[in-house]
């Protein structure tokens, strides 16, 4: 009888310890993160007023040369740490010593504290880091986009979340930056299509501001531009419109329903005029006044230096017909008030 034997099962190559220094390393890292090198830092270089004598600590500068880096690099990681020992998450440089071992916090908010950009000890980046702050977000962010605007640009181009975020922000900062409030005019009354699109949401604005007139004041402005108090039936009416005008979402078109809400008003309003007999005297009255001033405005404008140099037969036919038209009128009016023509 002959036995069989199972192969026997390869024994596991001992562990390297380089291997289990790597792991440890990275689970302490993926704890903690960047407060793994800003401990480093902090526990070996001096604060700024001590000297070489006080403590065994290095400059800046020497422990980048050490480190085989920038000292700027090195001063990014000593800012963090100082920040979060103003705020007490981590000790302060003078009570740590070479080698020593601290409680780090977790990995995450290492990021609230460290600013990888030189870009952020700027003017602008300061600006753009307090900017963030105050919108909730990572400063690291704010300045990353800061500094790859055409970045910015593909977001803005491909989604329309981006674009209407950059629009919001724009409209923000244009009400304190009048250069770029000038500038944004500019590109507008240059491009037909923006043109085009401010005129149709302005002539919006302005039928919603008539509607929102007759509501809110109770007056009403007639064809002829006399300002009447509005009837109840007519300011109830404007505020229905209104209401549903401010209900509108954002995204919708307020365009149509201006349109509409103001020319329900304007007939309610003729129809107001022409109920009222001494309204629709009044209103005729005015609108006569009216169209005499501007005719005699524009007749006062002519200019007759130098005629002679382009007169021409029609221009003293036109005037002699206008000359016909007023003697006409004028007979009209002394007739209507019982006046003797001729005289």
């Amino acid at each position: 009888m002959t036995l069989a034997f199972a192969p026997s099962e390869p024994s596991p190559a001992p562990l390297s310890d380089l291997v289990a220094r790597d792991a440890r390393e990275f689970g302490a890292y993926a704890r903690t993160g960047g407060w793994t090198f800003g401990l480093m830092v902090a526990r070996s270089v001096r604060p700024g007023g001590q000297s070489a004598d006080e403590t065994p600590k290095v400059s800046a500068k020497e422990f980048a040369e050490l480190a085989g880096c920038s000292p700027e690099r090195v001063m990014r990681y000593y800012k963090a740490w100082d920040r979060a020992a103003d705020d007490g998450l981590v000790p302060h440089f003078e009570a740590l010593r070479p080698g020593a071992e601290v409680e780090l916090p977790d990995a995450d908010v290492w990021l609230s504290y460290y600013v990888s950009r030189t870009s952020a000890a700027s003017e602008r980046g300061t600006a753009i880091t307090q900017a963030a702050e105050a919108e909730g977000i990572r400063p690291t962010k704010a300045l990353e986009v800061a500094e790859n605007p055409t970045a910015l640009r593909a977001a803005i181009l491909a989604d329309p979340s981006t674009a209407r975020a950059a629009r919001g922000a724009l409209l923000d900062r244009i009400k304190e930056d009048p250069e770029l409030q000038a500038e944004l005019a500019r590109d507008v009354v240059r491009t037909d299509d923006l043109k085009k699109a401010v005129a149709s949401e302005s002539r919006a604005a302005d039928r919603i501001g008539y509607v929102r007139q007759i509501a809110e004041s109770g007056q009403v402005r007639t064809p002829a531009g006399q300002t009447v108090d509005a009837p109840v039936e007519l300011r109830q009416e404007a505020e229905r419109h209104l209401s549903l005008l401010d209900e509108l979402d954002d995204d919708e078109d307020p365009g149509e329903w201006a349109t509409e809400a103001y020319a329900t008003m304007k007939t309610l309003v003729a129809e107001t005029v022409e109920a009222d007999p001494e309204l629709r005297v009044q209103e005729r009255r005015t609108k006569f006044y009216s169209s005499l001033q501007r005719a005699t405005k524009v007749f006062e404008e002519l200019t007759f230096d130098d005629v002679q140099e382009f007169v021409e037969d029609d221009m003293v036919q036109q005037l002699e017909e206008l000359q016909h038209a007023i003697i006409a009128c004028i007979a009209t009016l002394r007739g209507a008030k019982g006046t003797d023509p001729a005289a």
